[in-house]
Parts: C-alpha cells; sequence; structure tokens
C-alpha cells in the first residue's frame, strides 16, 4: 500500500466511513499519519479497585458479579466487578439486550474510564471495555493511548486501527525526507518516521507534560516542517504576484504633492516614510502587495486616501473596503471631506442601501464616473463591474480574512494585469506572526502618533462602584467634555445586544437628565446611525451609548473619557480598539473598564495589560498569547484551516530557521518546496485558491 492511496485501500473502510473521515480532512493513508492525538492516556497498568481515586482515568480489570438493569429516572445497565480488593460499578445509559446478556456472573471484564464517586462507591460511566475468555490475561497496552479528534460516526477504537493500518505501512514505505539533513541536524530534530511513529505510540516512560505543552522534539520536527509549508505557500503566492501584470502608478505626482499641501495638518515622518513605500511600490508594473499596520490613531486613513489619490491621477479606479458599515461610512465622509474640493465624488456601496441608490452607484462603478469607491463586503458581491479597478484598500483586514481579499481583487482583474492591494490593520501583528501569517505580503509600521496625542489613563473598576462613575460621566460633560458608554455583545445574539444598550439607555438617561444621551447599536438602520454619530461628532449629544460598532474608524476629538462596560467578557484587541476611540484631542483623556466580580485569571490578566500600556503592539502580543492567533489573522470568520501540528504561539522561536530553510529549498529544488506544500495542504493551496 502507497501513502498516497486513498483511505478505501485500508482495512474496513468503504465509502462511507471515507466520507465521515473527510471531516477530519482525511482522504488519503498519508493524512493518517498527520492526523496527531489530542491528549494520551495511560492503558499499560492496570490499577487495582481498592486504589481508584475519583477524578482519575484508569485501567481496570475484575470479575462479573452481577449485571442489572434498573430505573432510576431512566433505564441503566448497572454491572458490579471486583477484583479482589473493592468492588466498582459500570453505569451503561445506552445498551442492547445482547450487550446486558454478555455480561454474565464470573466472567472477566477489562474496562478503561473516568472514575467517579456514585451512591454506592466508585463508578465508571460507559467506560471502554472488553470482556477476556476463559484463561486470558487482560490487555495492556505497551504504548501510551492515543486520543484523537473525533467526528460524528467515527469511534477512537476505528482511529486506532486505521492510524495501526497507516503506521504498518509507513514501515514498509516510509514517508520521504523533504527537510535538508543540516536543518534537522542544526534543530536536534528526529527523522520524520521516527517522529511520527513515536506520537501515534508514545512509550510508556513518554514525557507526558513535554508532550502535552508541544515542546518534544518529535513534535517540533512536525510544527517546523507544517509551519515551513505554509510559508513557501504564501512565497509562492508572492513570487507568482510578481511575475503578474498591473497597471504601473507612474503619473500624478503634482497632484499628491498638492493634497499633502492642503492638508490641515502635517505628516509625521513615520507616515511620510510609509507613503514613499507605497509610491515606489505603485510606480511597479507588478501589484504592490503591502500590509500597513498602525496603532489606533497613528494616521493610516490619510496615507490610504494619499494612494488612491494616486491612482485617480493616473486615470484608473481605487476601492476600499471596511468590516462595518460605521467603519465604511467614516472612511466616505472623510474622502468625501478631502476630495470634493479637488472635482472627486467618492461613490457608496453597501448591502443596506437603497435600492434607487444602489442602481446608481453600480452604473457609476460600472462606467467608471466612480474614481474611488468605499463600501463593505458589498464591493465584491456578484453583480459588482469595475470599469478599470487598479487599487483595492482593506481596512481591518483581520476581520475579512484571506479569501474575500482575494475575492475583492478578482475585480480588478483584466487584461492590463491585477489590481495593487493595500491592507491596513489597527490591531498590531507581532513580527513572528506576520513572519507566518502574511509572507506575501510587504509590511509597514507607523510607528508614531501625531504630536499633541496624550496615552490614554485606564482603570479597571467593579460594577458595584457604577454610582460612582456616573458622576465621573456628569461632571467630564459639565466642564465640556464628551463621553462614550460602550455595552459590549454579551451573547452571540444581536437582540440580547441591543437590549443591554437600550436598558443602558435608559438608565442613563434617567441618572444625567440635565445631560444629552444618544444611542448607536447595530441594528439601527445605517441613516439612523450616521444621524447618531453626527449628533455627537457636532455636540448635540454629551453621552453616547453605544455597541462595539463604534469599535473603529469613529473620530471625536472633544471625547475624553470612555466607559467600557462588562469589559471582563471581551478580547484584549477589543477593548485597546474601544479605548483608541478617546485621546484624539489635546485633553488628557480616560478609559474606564468596568467589570463584574469575581475575575478569572486571564480576565485579570487582560484588564492589567490595559492597565500598563498603551502600546498596541505589546497589547497584540499578550492578546495572542491569551487568545491565539485565529482572532487576529481573520481565518475563524472566512473557514481557513488552522495549523493541524504547529502553533503560532508557541513555535513561533522556529519561524526565524524556517524563513531561513524557506530561502534555501525555494532557491535549490521547486520539487521539494511543492512537495512539502502537498503534504499539509493538500492539492488547493491554503491562500489564494477561493
Amino acid at each position: 500500500m502507497h501513502s498516497e492511496s486513498p483511505l478505501t485501500a485500508l482495512n474496513g473502510v468503504g465509502p462511507a466511513l471515507a466520507k465521515k473521515l473527510e471531516k477530519l480532512s482525511l482522504f488519503r493513508v498519508d493524512d493518517l499519519l498527520f492526523l496527531l492525538p489530542l491528549r494520551y492516556e495511560d492503558r499499560t497498568q492496570l490499577v487495582k479497585v481498592g486504589a481508584l481515586v475519583a477524578g482519575t482515568r484508569c485501567l481496570v480489570s475484575g470479575e462479573v458479579l452481577l449485571a442489572e438493569t434498573v430505573f432510576r429516572g431512566r433505564r441503566n445497565l448497572l454491572v458490579r466487578i471486583s477484583d479482589g480488593s473493592g468492588q466498582l460499578t459500570l453505569r451503561f445509559f445506552h445498551f442492547s439486550r445482547q450487550q446486558q446478556a454478555q455480561f454474565q456472573p464470573g466472567m472477566t471484564v477489562t474496562c478503561f474510564g473516568e472514575v467517579r464517586r456514585g451512591a454506592a462507591g466508585f463508578e465508571m460511566i460507559h467506560p471502554e471495555y472488553r470482556l477476556l475468555r476463559e484463561n486470558q490475561d487482560a490487555a495492556m497496552n505497551d504504548s501510551l493511548t492515543p486520543i484523537y479528534p473525533a467526528t460524528e460516526g467515527v469511534q477512537q477504537g476505528r482511529l486506532r486501527n486505521l492510524t495501526d493500518q497507516a503506521l504498518r505501512s509507513m514501515q514498509e514505505s516510509p514517508p520521504a525526507e523533504l527537510l535538508p539533513a543540516s536543518v534537522t541536524s542544526k534543530l536536534g530534530m528526529p527523522s520524520l518516521a521516527k517522529a511520527i511513529q513515536y506520537l501515534h505510540r508514545p512509550p510508556p516512560d513518554a514525557d507526558i507534560e513535554q508532550m502535552l505543552a508541544g515542546r518534544h522534539p518529535c513534535q517540533q520536527r512536525l510544527a517546523f516542517e507544517e509551519l515551513l509549508a505554509h510559508y513557501l505557500s504564501l512565497r509562492k503566492l508572492r513570487a507568482l504576484a510578481e511575475t503578474e501584470d498591473a497597471v504601473a502608478l507612474d503619473g500624478g505626482a503634482r497632484e499628491v504633492a498638492d493634497f499633502i499641501a492642503d492638508l490641515p495638518f502635517e505628516l509625521t515622518a513615520a507616515q511620510d516614510r510609509v507613503v514613499d513605500e507605497i509610491l515606489s511600490d505603485l510606480s511597479q508594473p507588478h501589484p504592490m502587495m503591502r500590509l500597513i499596520q498602525g496603532d489606533v490613531g497613528s494616521g493610516k486613513t490619510v496615507v490610504a486616501a494619499i494612494a488612491c489619490l494616486k491612482a485617480i491621477a493616473c486615470g484608473v479606479q481605487a476601492a476600499i473596503m471596511a468590516p462595518t458599515e460605521i467603519l465604511a461610512e467614516q472612511h466616505w465622509r472623510n474622502f468625501s471631506e478631502w476630495f470634493r474640493p479637488i472635482g472627486i465624488e467618492p461613490a457608496w456601496l453597501s448591502g443596506s442601501q437603497r435600492a434607487a441608490s444602489r442602481r446608481e452607484s453600480l452604473q457609476a462603478i460600472a462606467d467608471g464616473r466612480a474614481q474611488l469607491v468605499v463600501g463593505t463586503h458589498a464591493l465584491f458581491q456578484e453583480g459588482v463591474e469595475f470599469h478599470r479597478l487598479a487599487l483595492v484598500v482593506i481596512d481591518e483586514q483581520h476581520r475579512f480574512g484571506v479569501h474575500q481579499r482575494m475575492a475583492l481583487r478578482d475585480k480588478g482583474v483584466s487584461n492590463a494585469g491585477h489590481p495593487h492591494q493595500l491592507v491596513m490593520t489597527a490591531t498590531p501583528i507581532p513580527r513572528t506572526l506576520a513572519m507566518a501569517a502574511y509572507a506575501d505580503l510587504d509590511t509597514s509600521v507607523i510607528d508614531e502618533l501625531p504630536p499633541g496625542r496624550q496615552p490614554v489613563s485606564t482603570i479597571a473598576v467593579p460594577q458595584t462602584r457604577r454610582d460612582e462613575i456616573v458622576q465621573r460621566v456628569r461632571s467630564a460633560c459639565a466642564d465640556g467634555q464628551q463621553a462614550y458608554w460602550v455595552c459590549p455583545l454579551i451573547e452571540e445574539s444581536e437582540v440580547l445586544d441591543y437590549q443591554a444598550a437600550q436598558a443602558s439607555y435608559e438608565a442613563l438617561s434617567e441618572a444625567l437628565p440635565d445631560l444629552r444621551v444618544g444611542l448607536v447599536h447595530g441594528r439601527m438602520r445605517p441613516a439612523e446611525k450616521e444621524r447618531g454619530m453626527q449628533a455627537f461628532k457636532e455636540g448635540l449629544i454629551q453621552l453616547l451609548v453605544a455597541t462595539t460598532v463604534i469599535e473603529v474608524g469613529v473620530d471625536v476629538a472633544n471625547a475624553s473619557l470612555m466607559i467600557i462596560e462588562n469589559a471582563e467578557r471581551m478580547g484584549l484587541s477589543q477593548l485597546h480598539q474601544l479605548r483608541g476611540r478617546v485621546g484624539r484631542g489635546a485633553a488628557q483623556s480616560h478609559c474606564v473598564l468596568l467589570y463584574k466580580p469575581p475575575l478569572g485569571r486571564i480576565a485579570k490578566e487582560r484588564l492589567a495589560v490595559l492597565r500598563d500600556t498603551n502600546d498596541g503592539f505589546v497589547v497584540a502580543q499578550r492578546d495572542l498569547e491569551l487568545r491565539g492567533p485565529g482572532e487576529l489573522l481573520g481565518t475563524r470568520q472566512t473557514g481557513l484551516p488552522d495549523y493541524r501540528i504547529a502553533n503560532l504561539v508557541r513555535d513561533a522561536d522556529l519561524m526565524p530557521q524556517v524563513q531561513i530553510t524557506a530561502g534555501a529549498i525555494a532557491k535549490s529544488s521547486d520539487t521539494t518546496a511543492a512537495a512539502i506544500v502537498r503534504r499539509w495542504l493538500g492539492d488547493a493551496g491554503r491562500y489564494g485558491k477561493v
């Protein structure tokens, strides 16, 4: 049997089982080798019944004393066994007559499960068991027992049987060693076959703690190769982009210079540097693929505006996509304010747009009258046809994920080539994570805030002091400042979110009758939200009660106080984004994190990070450590597969060597690079194949 053989080549795998195994991304015999256990159980030793401890999982063998069906709220099969040192009850809720008949008094049974305290002593509920023939010894494993990722209709025993077959096949035909020997030797890693065998069937003396932490050399061997596969895949995309044509945007220098000179503020040195990098990219005849990272308030939007103006001055279209209507509207207002004086009218496109307005926008986009288009996901939907799209700008790119970024890019593919891409994030990404996740992009960092910005002072306060915070809001507004009161999404329900904001709005309106209180939430019509935000911006509303729709893009310089309810339920990056709505003016700003005690360990750590730093990169690193990379990368929203073995936080130290190895392999052998990618990502590349 070859490792490339379909799973149906294995004993016991028919079309029905093969279909179920596809849910675990298992298609070939080879795939089973890389389906690593989630954890291990020790079934190498029998434990005496008299020595059992509640809460442990262990292997027990004993003689059946009795088996009976009882009705205690529901039908139970109780099997009492003894090994001479004590008695144990095996309890089954789902059983057949045939199963009950198996347990004859005097028979010996070996079982494995979790020990619990029951009404009549220790018991195991639905243990795995095996009835022994006369004079047959209890079967103990000679290696730790693996527990694999589960899917409906496929039991652990079946997965172990299939991996046994795959491991035997591997002994006959070992997988190719695709890593250079110099790398595995330098890193002290075992061969691939040895690593796979060890991880599927570890010996009884294996260091389980090290394996559960993912730091065993055998795990690191596989994690390294998986990271390498993803990195090579992204670099391949990058290399392909460099062979693709794009419109070289080498005009518009005067228009750009005049625009920058007319701005009511001076660009920071960091903005100037990033603008130069972008303009240089745009002048090339192949697509720009650049990521701009910048903390909240660092001025990414005006940099994007300069890139768009460059494109428009060269006679092509630019599109800006944002993840929420409120952020897209904010961009549309900003760009309109900047561009209308120079004769450019930005077009608007969103899912909630009225039919007549949408038809008008679509026509203007198709015939080229709309030189700049601002919108939401609606931009890449069916029916949207651009006249000559040459620059795509995506804000808060981690909210979209790579598939959606590519879908918008594809709207601009034409005989002239592919559009340039500029993606932006206010959620700074730690260097090692960016190295792994955005190897297809060049990265620019705006690491400087505009002059005069003061760090936001942050405190965490229990909800029991809510009245005190309400008085603080009254005092700030009496001094001419404005405040936000944010009610986050407590459950995954728009209805509950709306009710929480509505209830807070009513309570605060009653408690602060002397203030003008407004409300903005995600279930409002766009026009209503727009009116509320505009009234707040103009100072007609002093206190704005809002859901997290105001998380990004809202810019009101006079707002100097931010209250966030249920802060303990939110992620660090989201809290940092919300805090970034204040501190945009000259006044000292404050953020109050209201929490419901008692706090768990992670919640305490989150709130402590925000108290201690305003640095978005520090916040992002801690958020990554506490929550993992999925949120930052946008992979959860788009269904992209997670890493099977590697962990971007745990294995970050491997990335520098991954980069070096990828460079060496790419230079020496395209065949090896392709084989590594295929082994880990299959026939479809993880990114870019939409």
